[in-house]
C-alpha cells in the first residue's frame, strides 16, 4: 500500500491548512490511519488517529484546532489545521496500520506510538511564520 501526503506549505500564524493523504487501493477491512509531525531536532509526534469505523483521537497538544477525517470512499485521509501557530511548523506524515483480522484500536496505537504504524508517506512540510 502506498501513501502520499499533499497540502503542505507556508502560512501565517492564525491561518489554516488542510493536508491530504492519498491511500492506494487495498483490500484491508481493518486499519488505523494517523497523522504525525516532526519538528527540527524533535521526536516524531502523534497528532491524530482514525479507526476504520470512524472513531478518532486527537492529541491534547492540537485538540480544538486540528481535525482528522476520511472521505466516504476511504481513499483519502485529511488533517484540517486551524489557528496555526509557529510551533506547528514541521514535516507532517500520514501513516497506516493494516490488519488482516480483527479491529485496529486507537488505544493500541496510542500505547505503541510511531512503531505501531508500518506504512508511511514521504511527508509534507508545513511552515507557520509571520
Amino acid at each position: 500500500v502506498h501513501m502520499e501526503e499533499s497540502g503542505g506549505g507556508s502560512v501565517r500564524p492564525g491561518g489554516s491548512l488542510r493536508l491530504s493523504c492519498m491511500v492506494s487501493r487495498h483490500t484491508y477491512t481493518h486499519y488505523c490511519l494517523a497523522w504525525f509531525r516532526q519538528a527540527p531536532e524533535k521526536e516524531r509526534e502523534g497528532l491524530a488517529i482514525i479507526e476504520d469505523d470512524g472513531d478518532t483521537n486527537v492529541a491534547d497538544s492540537v485538540k480544538g484546532r486540528f481535525t482528522v477525517s476520511q472521505d466516504a470512499a476511504k481513499t483519502t485521509l485529511y488533517l484540517q489545521m486551524d489557528s496555526l501557530k509557529a510551533e506547528d511548523t514541521g514535516v507532517y506524515y500520514c501513516a497506516a496500520h493494516f490488519r488482516e483480522e480483527g479491529p485496529c484500536y486507537i488505544e493500541d496505537a496510542l500505547e505503541r506510538g510511531p512503531g505501531f504504524f508500518y506504512t508511511w508517506g514521504q511527508g509534507t512540510q508545513v511552515t507557520v511564520s509571520s
